[in-house]
Formats: structure tokens, sequence, C-alpha cells
């Protein structure tokens, strides 16, 4: 079977040949073509290899980049290495323009952050050596030209702006000669090995795309992901504004006329380019410029081949450019565009039935971002869990919190010292209540909101399954005033809820200090009248953000507590940032016994408003004893039903009460 598959391969190959040379013929006949083409084909090739040759001594092998080491220089890693070789060096200065060369093009790095902020406050360390060594002339001129713009600075504005898009173009050509490399194919093991035709076709139509994508390249400034919509014709179109501001017409007609050929259908330039033609007259001749008439030709020409080579050789392919033409897409992949803009939206009607229809216990909660929003697992977000009344209750508890100082240890903050961090218990909270400090129903809503928080995320992640409290925690950050300047840090560093987070070896151990019995956290939010604090995921390496959650009243963020969630809170750089802090285990051994405590308490006063007046000292001390008695392993005490909200839920007491520093 094997000798005859073989044969049959090669018979097939042999035969497709001589079809397709019968069928889709070169131009000049058999032989000609191939000196006609390839012959200027290999002349190039040899005049590289001489070129390189002379470049590169003492021979071009010894300058190999793998991807891997292309994609580090790309990220501007060596800057990384540099800034801490220059400090050992006590060359402070030049330390400073690496490790800010580093940080310009990757913002989120939490070290690079951390190093920033240590360098700003060091003695002998000039501002000026915060530059950019790796600075793309178009983008400072772009953005200078743009805020001259919007100053209604336009000869300044012109000026700006004709250079951005001068040197805009000149690195386009830079990016599309580097596309010329080697063919890369990470599936090459796994395919058939091509012939010479479907070769040059391949390894031709991946040079097509990676020149298309240069527009991507330098419209996108460094350290973002996304790239600036329409970078050229935006050039184009502000600059025909700003030289009609100015009184040039003609240079404005020849913009106008410019950005035309990317959208000659858009109305208002076609109104502006009449309306030029009336000023100058219509004998004028207003013409394209012809860079950008060449830059459209070609991109055209590229997306024509492209396109064929996805209709007809199975290629894909993510245009970059909002303004190529419908009728150059293949009629093939707009339907499949079409189905999948269908599909998106039977996929969006049918989350929207699941979020009406869903497993969640109370009315009115709505699922605003789940885990593939957030690009993880185990994540939501749910929203209206509190009403802003309920909100501005909690937040009055918030203010006994403030007074009473009960935070981690007595530290103003556990975490940076430009925070103030003050926090509440459950038992806290309603031993301030028996002492006249609080309200009763402030203490009581905390119980009520971090229960009902509890049933919504025992109901999505564990249905079935019961969550007890491990730790619940009403906390404020409160940005200290005169110590928010040039900050960098955190206000709470990335970390793992039940682990110990180990960035540099991509792992994450179960072992204490951690607390390892914890399965999820929570986080529910009573304020956004703030600066920062905001939530955020990384991955694993604590630097690499996934998916951030901005912080408002009744908002309820929920994840595992596990490695899969690194998570840290943005700094609060102004007000006060208030939240109930939650985290829940399946283990009944580890429930939270101060709250079993305050639960307690909050009964016996109920039981007490019920009694006669003469009964009351005597229940008085009867919940005296209680709260000083180690309580028996025995039943859970009674409840009363009647007094509770439907979230209250005290049905399940550990039988075994083991006192714990949460912190």
């Amino acid at each position: 079977r094997a000798l005859h598959s073989y044969a049959g391969l090669r018979e097939a190959r042999r035969a497709c040949r001589a079809a397709c040379a019968r069928q889709e013929p070169f131009p000049g006949g058999p032989g000609r073509w191939e000196a006609a083409l390839l012959g200027p084909v290999l002349q190039r090739a040899g005049c590289l290899q001489r070129c390189l040759g002379r470049r590169l001594r003492p021979a071009p092998s010894a300058h190999r980049a793998s991807r891997a080491v292309r994609r580090d220089f790309e990220r501007r890693e060596p800057y990384n290495y540099l800034q801490v070789a220059f400090f050992q060096l006590k060359r402070l200065d030049q330390a400073v323009s690496a490790a800010h060369t580093f940080f310009v093009a990757n913002p989120q790095h939490l070290q690079m952050r951390e190093d920033i902020e240590k360098y700003r406050r060091m003695s002998g360390v000039k501002s000026d050596s915060f530059q950019d060594l790796e600075a793309m002339p178009h983008w400072e001129a772009y953005e200078t030209g743009v805020q001259h713009y919007d100053a209604d600075e336009y000869l300044q504005a012109v000026a700006r702006l004709e250079e951005s898009l001068s040197e805009a173009l000149s690195a386009l050509e830079e990016c599309r000669a580097l596309c010329e490399g080697p063919w890369e194919d990470e599936d090459e093991e796994e395919k058939m090995q091509p012939g010479l035709y479907e070769a040059i076709a391949a390894h031709y139509i991946q040079v097509l795309k990676c020149r298309q994508q240069c527009v991507l390249e330098i419209a996108t400034k460094p350290g973002r992901i996304s790239a600036t919509e329409d970078f050229i014709p935006s050039h184009l179109d502000l600059l025909q504004f700003a030289y009609s501001q100015v009184g040039n017409q003609t240079l404005a007609a020849e913009c106008a006329a410019s950005y035309l050929l990317f959208y000659p259908a858009d109305e208002p330039m076609l109104e502006k380019m009449k309306q030029y033609r009336t000023e100058l007259g219509e004998d004028a001749a207003v013409t394209a410029r012809q860079s950008i008439q060449h830059y459209v030709q070609r991109s055209l020409m590229e997306k024509k081949l492209i396109y064929y080579a996805v209709e007809h050789l199975g290629e894909t392919f993510n245009d970059p450019d909002l303004w190529t033409p419908d009728e150059l897409i293949p009629e093939d992949l707009k339907q499949k565009y079409r189905e999948d803009q269908e599909k998106q939206k039977r996929e969006t009607l049918d989350l929207e039935e699941r979020e009406k229809r869903g497993p969640l216990p109370f009315e009115g909660i709505a699922v605003t971002m789940d885990s593939q929003q957030m690009n993880g697992t185990q994540r939501v977000v749910f929203d209206r869990v509190l009403t802003e009344s309920e909100c501005k209750d909690l937040l009055r508890l918030t203010k006994a919190a403030g007074e009473a100082g009960d935070g981690y240890r007595a530290r103003r903050s556990p975490h940076t010292p430009h925070e103030r961090f003050e926090g509440l218990t459950v038992l806290k909270a309603v031993q301030l209540a028996q002492n006249g400090d609080v309200e009763w129903r402030d203490a009581k809503l905390l119980l009520q909101a971090s229960e009902k928080s509890r049933k919504i995320i025992e109901s999505y992640f564990t249905p079935g399954k019961k969550l007890h409290f491990s730790f619940t925690h009403l906390v404020c950050r409160r940005a200290v005033d005169g110590e928010q300047e040039g900050r960098m840090d955190l206000s709470h560093p990335v970390h793992a809820d039940n682990c110990l987070l180990d960035p540099e070896g991509q792992e994450c151990w179960k072992e204490p200090p951690a607390y390892v019995y914890r399965d999820y956290s929570g986080i529910l939010y009573l304020n956004d009248d703030f600066q920062g604090g905001g939530l955020f995921f990384t991955e694993m390496d604590t630097v690499t953000v996934t998916a951030e959650v901005h912080p408002k009243c009744g908002r309820l963020v929920a994840f595992s507590s596990g490695k899969e969630n690194p998570h840290g809170v943005w700094a609060v750089s102004r007000g006060r940032r208030c939240a109930i802090a939650l985290w829940y285990t399946h283990s009944q051994e580890h429930t939270e016994q101060e709250r079993v405590k305050a639960e307690e308490l909050m009964e016996q006063r109920a039981v007490e408003q019920d009694q006669p007046d003469g009964d009351k000292h005597q229940g008085a001390d009867r919940s005296s004893r209680s709260s000083s008695a180690p309580r028996a392993p025995s039943r859970p005490s009674k409840r009363a039903d009647q007094r509770q909200k439907p979230g209250l839920d005290r049905k399940q007491h550990p039988k075994v009460l083991r006192a714990r520093d949460e912190f």
C-alpha cells in the first residue's frame, strides 16, 4: 500500500504540473519566461549575497536572529538589561535613558514602573535623561502637529504634519524592505512540502502580507496595542483643512484630491473639492500627490494578489486598511464576513437570553463581563448588586472604620506609603453598633450585602456546592495628599489569593503563609468618586495585563483564587476607594469565625428586641456570657427567620472553631 500510495503521489504531481502548464501558460512560451523572470531574480539574489558578505564580515551566518530574538528586540528587552548594567557601573544618566526607553514600549511592566520612580527620586539624575532612544520621528512630529492643529495654530500644524507624513512614508519603505526575509512556517512539518511554484507563491504572498501590515507598524505608538486608524489618510485630512485655514487653497486641494484616492465617495471631501475648484478656477489642474498615488496604486495591486491567494490558494488575510474597495474582496470572503457577523449577533442574543434567565438568585443583576471578555478563566463582573442608597449606607459605615483604624496590624497601609488603609471586619462593625458608634442597620447591611455576594458567586461558579466565608473585610484606600506626584507604585501589588506567586518560575506555590484553603474571591465596590484604584488581572509573569475592572457602586467582580487569576490594584491617586473584600472556601472548617460571632450577636439582639422589658436585662446577661465563652461543638443556634431578609443564610455553622490570624 505504501509503494502504491507513493507512486500515486508522484503521478498526481506530474499530471497536475503538466495540466497546469497547459491551462495557465506563462507568456513567451516554454523556457522564455524563466529567463525573463527568474534570471533577474537570480541576479538580485547574487547581489544581496555579495552585499551582505561585505557588510556582515566575517560571514552573514554569524548574524543569525531567530524569531524569538527578533521579538525581544522589538519589545526593547536589551534596554532592560542595559539599565541594570549602567546602574551597576554608576552611569546613572545612561541607566535612566535605557530604563525610560524600555518603559515607553512596555508601560505595563510593573518592576520598571518602580525603577523609574526610584530614578526620579535620586539626586544627580537629570530630567533630560528620561529620553526615548528608539523614538520614531514621525510620531513626535505627528503628535506635535495635532496639538498645534487643536490649538488653531495652523502654520505650525502644517509644518509638523508634513514632516510626520514624510517620515511615516519613509518608515513604511524601511518596514517593507525588511519584509523580504526568509520563509517562515511554524507548521512546516505538518504540511505537504510545496513544489517550485507553490513555494514561490507562498513566500511571495507572505512578503506581500508583511508589506501590507507595515502600515499598522508605523501607526502603532510604542507601548500601545492598537494602531491609529487611517494613519496616512488622516494626515491628508488634517493637512487639507490646515492649508485652507492659512489661505493656501492649492495645497489644500492637492491634499483633498489625495484623500479621495482612499475614499472616493466621501461626500464632505467631495464638497470641499468642489469648493476648492470654484475658488481656484475650473481651469486649474488639481491632482493628488505623486507619492500618495504611488502608495495607493501599489497597495491595491498587492491586495488584489493577496485576495486571489485567499480565494484560490487557501491563504488568510487580515486587511489592515478600512479604505480597501469592496469590489476587490472576493464574494466568498464577503459572504463569510456576513455569516461571521450574523453568528456573532446570534451569540450576543444568546448571551443576553442566558443572562435574562440565568442561574442568579436575585433579580435585576446583570453579568457585565464574563471570562471570555476578560481574557481569562473563572472571572466575572456583575452589576446592580447594591442600590445607590445601600452604597451610601455602607459608606457611612466606612467612616467609623476610618476612625477605628482597623487596618492591617495598625499600619497606615500594608502595601504603599502613598495611601492610608482603613479596614473594618464584620465583628468589629457589630461591636461598634453595640457601643452605639454606628447604626445597627448599617452593620446588618454589611452582613447582608456580603451574604448576597456569596450566593451570587456560589450560584455562578459552583451551583450545588456550598461556599463558606473565609474572610470579609470592608476596606478603604485613601490617597495621601502631597505624596502622589511622580508616584509609580501600586495600591496593591500583583498576587494570587491562595498561593505564593513566582513570576520568574511561572509557578504559584500552594503553601503557607498563603491562604491555601481559599477557593473564590470577590470585591463589591461602593463608590467611584476617586482617581485610579481599578482592579487588573495579569499573566503569570505579573507584567502582562489581560483585563481591567473599573469600580462603581454595586459592581461585584468575582474570580477563582488560584494561579489562573493573578491580580493587583492600580494606585489610588486622589480620593477614597471603598469596597467589601470577600474570600470564600469550600472547606467548612476554615469558615470565618468572626462572622459566626457577629451573626450570633445580631441574632441575640433580634431576640432581645422581641422580649418584654422585664426580660431584657436577663437577655443581655446571656448575650455577654455567650460572646466571651467558647461555643460548644453542638447544633447551631436557633435563627429568627422572620426577621431576616432573604439574602442572609445562617443554616450551617462549623462544628469545630479554630482561632486564626487572618493577616
